[in-house]
């Protein structure tokens, strides 16, 4: 994969809520590659975000990928839902659940693409015995439930993942503190999809969309 291969994720915690159709329509036309939903329960994660209908409302205004991250436990009973709603890939964490091979069979099942996210404490080798039932894996780079924190530098994680993965056609994303200053090393570790939050929509609106590109473009070229 080259530099220009990787995929930005703008995440919409850190847009406007009022204003999520035309945010997400200003920073696709920026450069967006897939747009990063992150749905929390306030239960597996000290917040609550997001659900199946909001991804539904959503979905007409996104061109590119729907990437939705589920921070919620349980699980299995809501991936119908974010599947119907028009998810294109459904991410849930390893440590949400006791079947995760359950969870990310479910999702295949449900025409999404299946995703595994691993919290900043727990190591690859979890995901070891998951690699041919996911299509991405989500390393998370600070600890979930809210936006802008600090990056936690796990370069040697995503790199292990890179190794392990081989051939096998599976992304690694990268979610948490992405901004010009931490992406060029993740990109070298191995990764394909960047999520930055605060880093993409920092200093713009859908009034003035132009800093969403900058943005995009500074993380870009940081790695280029």
């Amino acid at each position: 994969m080259t530099a220009k291969d990787i995929k930005i994720a703008p995440s919409i915690l850190a847009a406007d809520f009022a204003n999520f159709g035309a945010e997400i329509e200003a920073v696709e036309a920026q450069g967006a590659d897939w747009i990063h939903v992150d749905v929390m329960d306030g239960h597996f994660v000290p917040n609550i975000t997001f659900g199946p209908d909001t991804c539904r409302a959503i979905r007409p205004h996104i061109k590119t990928v729907m990437d939705v991250h589920l921070m919620i436990a349980p699980v299995d009973p809501y991936i119908e839902a974010f599947a119907e709603a028009g998810a294109d890939v459904i991410t849930a964490h390893v440590e949400a659940g006791a079947h995760i091979h359950r969870t990310l069979q479910a999702i295949r099942g449900a025409g999404a693409k299946a995703g595994v996210a691993l919290n900043p404490g727990t190591p690859a080798e979890a995901v070891a015995h998951l690699l041919d039932l996911t299509d991405l894996i989500c390393v998370m780079t600070v600890n979930p439930g809210f936006g802008g924190q600090k990056f936690i530098p796990l370069e040697g994680k995503v790199a292990r993942l890179r190794e392990m993965i081989g051939d096998r056609e599976v992304l690694i994303e990268i979610d948490g503190g992405v901004t010009p200053q931490t992406a060029p090393g993740l990109v070298k570790a191995g990764a394909d999809v960047l999520v930055a939050g605060s880093a993409v929509f920092k200093g713009g609106s859908v009034a003035d969309p132009a800093p969403y590109g900058a943005n995009i473009k500074a993380i870009r070229a940081s790695y280029a």
